[in-house]
């Protein structure tokens, strides 16, 4: 009661023009990729934040399903108080989880589940291929592959999606931070021992919603961000390309947080390439054409 559904009927998005796909409930529509996923989706998508739809209560997500094609973006992504609030962070990464996987298997109901690259523990030399070991360092990171078993133990056919440095032009999240930070400050110290590949919200929701009008087909762990690789003062640097406060590169140990962060959470994505076609945009590209659409 009191929540916000979102209902689209009509949307396009660049993959899968002239196309529909089966109708999406999207939980988590008040997140970035939930509200890509209300904005872009191919088709009917329907979209309930978490007011609306609370995946922690089994009962409203079951009321929520019917027939759909299901997108779990609900989750709690505050990675620092997941330290300190590990209760919430599994009660909705791991049991919510659990709640639309149990209602999906019992509608019989395809589901997509968005997982994370901090299920890693960032010490590999490479990028990420989705059969490396997993071992992530911090409460959020455990929560969320928590969330993965338990999605897989009673989904068998789910898709579940990891992607990484999640990014729009709302929400909380780096690129808004900076942005914020630059209007009252003339210099900026930023991580560069980090690395990752920064991904437009947009871009995830266009991967969801073509795999949706395969019909999710080919179920398991899939890798998906943006092509290329960074680190956070490198995507600090693109942001600010033009005109910007001076940034400062700095290491881990000169900002420390209540959370360990992988240094290195590059995900290889070429499984997803080989099994739906899918390749991502470079991530350059996909911050330009944010920022343009920004102003």
């Amino acid at each position: 009661a009191g929540g916000r559904a979102w209902k689209s009927s009509a949307t396009r998005c660049s993959r899968c023009a002239n196309t529909r796909v089966t109708e999406l409930v999207v939980f988590g529509a008040g997140g970035q990729v939930g509200r890509a996923l209300c904005e872009a989706g191919a088709g009917a998508v329907t979209g309930y934040d978490r007011e609306a739809v609370d995946i922690t209560d089994a009962d409203s997500v079951r009321r929520a399903i019917a027939g759909a094609t299901v997108v779990n973006a609900a989750a709690y992504t505050d990675v620092d108080g997941a330290e300190s609030d590990s209760d919430a962070a599994f009660a909705i990464n791991r049991d919510g989880a659990a709640n639309v996987a149990r209602a999906c298997a019992e509608a019989s109901a395809r589901l997509i589940h968005i997982s994370t690259d901090y299920v890693f523990d960032g010490k590999a030399k490479r990028p990420y291929r989705e059969d490396d070991p997993t071992g992530p360092l911090g409460v959020y990171g455990k929560s969320k592959l928590a969330g993965e078993q338990t999605v897989a133990e009673l989904c068998r056919h789910a898709v579940i999606l990891r992607t990484a440095w999640v990014y729009d032009s709302s929400g909380r999240n780096f690129l808004r931070t900076m942005l914020r930070l630059a209007q009252t400050r003339d210099s900026l110290s930023v991580v560069d021992d980090q690395h990752g590949s920064p991904t437009w919200a947009r871009d995830i929701a266009d991967a969801i919603v073509a795999i949706a009008k395969e019909g999710a087909t080919r179920p398991g762990v899939f890798h998906y961000c943006g092509s290329g690789s960074t680190t956070w003062y490198g995507f600090a640097r693109a942001i600010f390309a033009h005109r910007g406060p001076a940034l400062r590169p700095i290491p881990s140990s000169d900002y420390p947080t209540p959370a360990p962060r992988p240094a290195n959470s590059v995900l290889d994505c070429s499984h997803i390439a080989d099994a739906y076609g899918i390749a991502a945009p470079p991530w350059r590209d996909s911050l330009a054409r944010c920022l343009d659409e920004m102003g």
